[in-house]
């Protein structure tokens, strides 16, 4: 299984999914256990928003996307390439991974959000 998070900045789960050009992506086994970890960058024409739906993309092959939001056109997007939408209130990217590996992955404080709703998210981080 593979799980890609957003972090534009390379530390932390960052908003806005469809926009994002950095991308942590890991690699689970068979066990659930993060095997792998390893940064996918990407130029700005490859980014979700401009990227078409049925042009092969670098994300293609990732099973979950977990990011600190994302609108309903990149879920659709994702949801067409066979990639789970995530978001969630979790800043830690490694955290976020493994909340999502054992249910405990906090969702979002709400729809559209800054980094500071992000304080009491219970990820770990």
């Amino acid at each position: 299984m593979k799980i890609a998070v957003t972090s534009q900045n390379r530390r932390e789960v960052t908003d806005h999914a469809g926009r994002c050009r950095r991308f942590w992506i890991y690699d689970v086994d068979a066990d659930r256990k993060v095997s792998g970890k390893t940064m996918l960058e990407l130029p700005k024409e490859q980014s979700m928003h401009e990227t078409a739906p049925t042009v092969a993309h670098p994300l293609d092959g990732v099973d979950v996307l977990i990011s600190g939001s994302m609108g309903d056109g990149v879920r659709r997007k994702l949801a067409g390439r066979g990639i789970r939408a995530v978001t969630t209130a979790c800043a830690d990217p490694d955290a976020a991974v493994a909340g999502w590996l054992d249910g405990t992955l906090a969702p979002p404080a709400q729809a559209d959000r800054g980094a500071d709703a992000r304080s009491g998210c219970n990820c770990g981080h």
